[in-house]
C-alpha cells in the first residue's frame, strides 16, 4: 500500500514563503512521476508543478519563477518551495505519484495566503 502525507501548509503574508513535503512510503515503482497539485474553493484541482524520477520538472505559467519543485528519492520526499506567494495561491495541495494507470494521493495540506 502507497502512503503519501503533506505537510508544512499554514498562513502566510503574501509575498511570505512556505515549503511543503510529501513523504511517500510504499512499494513505488522506480520510474515515476511525482507532482503537485492544488484545488482552491469552488475550482477543479489543478497540477502546480510535477517532477519525473530524473529530474526534470514542469510548472503551470502561474508559478513559474516562484515556485520549485524537488525531491529527495533517498529520503522518500518531495518538496515544493513556494516564494512570493499571492492571495490566489490560496488552495488545499496535495501530492500525487503516478506511473502507467496508477496513480495516488495524499490527504491534502491547506495553505492560506492572506494579510
Amino acid at each position: 500500500q502507497v502512503q503519501l502525507v503533506e505537510s508544512g501548509g499554514g498562513l502566510v503574508q503574501p509575498g511570505g514563503s512556505l515549503r511543503l513535503s510529501c513523504q511517500y512510503s510504499g512499494s513505488i515503482f522506480s520510474i515515476n512521476t511525482m507532482g503537485w497539485y492544488r484545488q482552491a474553493p469552488g475550482k477543479q484541482r489543478e497540477l502546480v508543478a510535477d517532477i519525473f524520477s530524473f529530474g526534470s520538472a514542469n510548472y503551470v505559467d502561474s508559478v513559474k519563477g516562484r515556485f520549485t519543485i524537488s525531491r529527495d528519492n533517498a529520503k522518500n520526499t518531495m518538496y515544493l518551495e513556494m516564494n512570493s506567494l499571492k492571495p490566489e495561491d490560496t488552495a488545499v495541495y496535495y501530492c500525487n505519484v503516478r506511473w502507467g494507470a496508477i496513480s495516488y494521493w495524499g490527504q491534502g495540506t491547506q495553505v492560506t495566503v492572506s494579510p
